[in-house]
């Protein structure tokens, strides 16, 4: 009897009831594209929509042709949100200065949308110009509403990470660059039910807590996010754990730029060192910038700021062919970096940190900054983990708060410094949790 009420008390929750209540009720998608040049591939993914039992608003962000039928938000519509007519769109002198004009309007619109209730997601379908187009739309939206991006360069390496948003969802278009094909519509109806899926199907975000952003590698390489969940779960907040290959970075910035965090632990250096060699797995030039400029609390550390990352299925690039190097696994791989390049790696650190307009705590520990460099694994190299605390020494200095540990960084006196800054900044006001902390 007592498993049989719990089961009832579940399946009554608010929760569950207000899910049930989102998924039936009907759902509008927004579908952007240039319809001058896609105007049969855009009306057939709107039928397969429509006959999924969808509402649409279509957006035309063509400049030169016209669509078939007339769509909801025209290109004049488009380039006024823009602060422009059609005609000098037109006339800006390029396709690209004319598309980013019709981004700028689109993207403008797409929030609106958003704002007034209007929309309950998007999709887009383009090749470069209609994905670069797609991209800013997408960003307009917040976490948790649904944003699909039908392309003919998804997963291209032409993608620059800080143009995605946290949760957008990328197709590759096959087939898809000109005219209605079998392949195509595969993919079409596929996205078409994706994204109306995705609308019925979403649980939005909406945090009853203070939410800490946390970058992190896997749990095998570094330690303390396992150390740190509970614990801070305990003191009244929600800990979000992004993974620093790259498209976690990519993702945590974009939150952080929402003011979506209240702080920020920024304990892993590798994509700082990624970008700064040229690696494929870089969050982009902003990253470990948006928390400071809004002033966000921010608690960071050195793990992983001793290699960079490359992918495995590629030949070992020429300059790191004579270091230390693990195979994560068949996809990525790391090589050590020499002291000088650890030394310019913690400098470009503490610029970053150091333009932050709310408090930055740095902790760095002395004895090592990850699994694989301790003494019999293949990263270990005492004199370069000598240099590299030398330098952050050096350059971790004021307006940055600086804590020298004499530990390991997957140590637990690592992890208790961490909740020990967190619970002073706690008592002093710095940050609030949703329930009193003693």
């Amino acid at each position: 009897m007592a498993k049989k009420a719990t089961k009832n008390a579940a399946e009554n929750s608010p929760i569950k009831k207000s899910i049930l209540k989102s998924a039936l009720a009907p759902k509008t998608i927004l579908v952007i594209g240039t319809y001058d040049t896609k105007d049969s591939e855009l009306h057939f993914l709107c039928d397969c929509i429509r006959k999924q039992g969808g509402k649409l608003l279509t957006m035309d962000v063509s400049v030169l042709g016209d669509p078939s039928k007339a769509t909801d938000i025209s290109k004049h519509d488009v380039a006024k949100a823009a602060g422009k007519t059609i005609h000098q769109v037109i006339n800006a002198g390029d396709e690209n200065h004319a598309m980013q004009i019709m981004a700028d309007g689109a993207s403008t619109l797409t929030a609106q949308l958003y704002a007034k209730g209007k929309i309950d997601g998007m999709i887009a379908l383009g090749g470069t110009m209609g994905t670069d187009l797609a991209l800013d739309c997408a960003r307009a939206l917040p976490i948790g509403v649904p944003k699909y991006v039908v392309s003919t360069i998804a997963f291209s390496a032409l993608i620059a990470p800080d143009r995605l948003s946290a949760d957008i969802q990328m197709i590759l278009w096959a087939g898809g660059l000109y005219g209605l094909n079998d392949i195509c519509m595969a993919t079409l109806s596929q996205a078409a039910g994706a994204v109306l899926g995705a609308a019925r199907a979403v649980v939005p975000p909406n945090p009853d807590r203070p939410v800490i952003g946390m970058m992190s590698f896997g749990s095998s390489a570094l330690k303390y996010m396992v150390h740190l969940r509970e614990p801070l779960i305990e003191r009244g907040f929600s800990v979000a754990v992004f993974h620093g290959t790259g498209m976690g970075g990519m993702a945590m910035e974009s939150l952080a730029a929402q003011g979506y965090f209240a702080c920020m632990l920024e304990l892993a250096a590798a994509e700082i060192g990624n970008l700064m060699v040229g690696s494929v797995a870089s969050a982009g030039a902003n990253r470990m910038t948006a928390a400071g400029n809004l002033g966000i609390p921010i608690i960071a550390a050195p793990a992983f700021g001793d290699m960079i990352d490359f992918a495995a299925w590629q030949p070992v690039p020429e300059r790191f062919r004579d270091r230390p190097y693990h195979a994560h696994n068949r996809l990525l791989a790391s090589a050590s970096l020499s002291g000088n390049e650890r030394r310019a790696l913690a400098q470009e650190m503490a610029k970053r940190l150091k333009k932050s307009k709310g408090p930055v705590h740095f902790v760095l520990p002395t004895r090592g900054v990850h699994a694989w460099d301790v003494e019999g694994m293949p990263a270990y190299d005492p004199a370069a983990l000598a240099e590299m605390v030398d330098e952050y020494r050096n350059v971790m200095t004021d307006p940055i708060k600086l804590t020298v540990l004499d530990c390991h960084i997957n140590d637990a006196a690592f992890s208790s410094k961490i909740l020990a800054i967190i619970d002073g900044w706690i008592a002093n006001g710095t940050l609030k949790t949703k329930r009193p902390f003693l």
